[in-house]
């Protein structure tokens, strides 16, 4: 489902993700229910959600914006592959990137950092985060493409 179609039938029920995102992995969209964590510099939790059946849903990190540190690699994206997780948007930075160019997933994230994140166990899952101008709950559903992330309360078609 393309953004830019979503948008011109539903731009009242949309909300766009307004950060410089890079798209990785070679599924080039994505659409999914939304599972949110707030973390800062510890990807302690995202490996612990990741390792949960994905049931088709999308993880949204809010990682603070943090491009210093990175909350995923190959290992992990290749974990939410296998646990069913549709992709993964984060407000933070990644490593691996050419290894997850190749994975059959959709990641969006800011930036790509080789340092590896904290092991400390901080962070939240299901919280209401807020990145990018939107305001993203549990739940909500999430749309990407190259052209953008998009945000709504609900399922949309087209």
């Amino acid at each position: 489902m393309k953004t830019a179609d979503l948008i011109d039938n539903h731009a009242k029920d949309l909300s766009l993700i307004y950060l410089p995102f890079q798209m990785l992995g070679k599924v080039t969209s994505m659409a999914g229910p939304v599972q949110t964590i707030k973390c800062f510099e510890d990807n302690t939790v995202v490996r612990a959600q990741l390792e949960q059946s994905g049931e088709g849903r999308i993880l949204v990190v809010d990682g603070g914006g943090s491009t210093r540190i990175a909350l995923l690699g190959d290992m992990l994206a290749a974990l939410a592959i296998k646990n069913g997780w549709t992709g993964i948007v984060l407000n933070a930075a990644i490593r691996d990137s050419a290894e997850i160019a190749h994975l059959q997933i959709m990641v969006c994230a800011l930036a790509t950092s080789p340092v590896k994140s904290a092991k400390e166990g901080w962070g939240k899952v299901g919280e209401t985060i807020h990145i990018g101008g939107t305001t993203i709950a549990p739940g909500d559903w999430l749309y990407a493409d190259a052209d953008g992330v998009l945000v709504s309360r609900r399922e949309l078609t087209i």
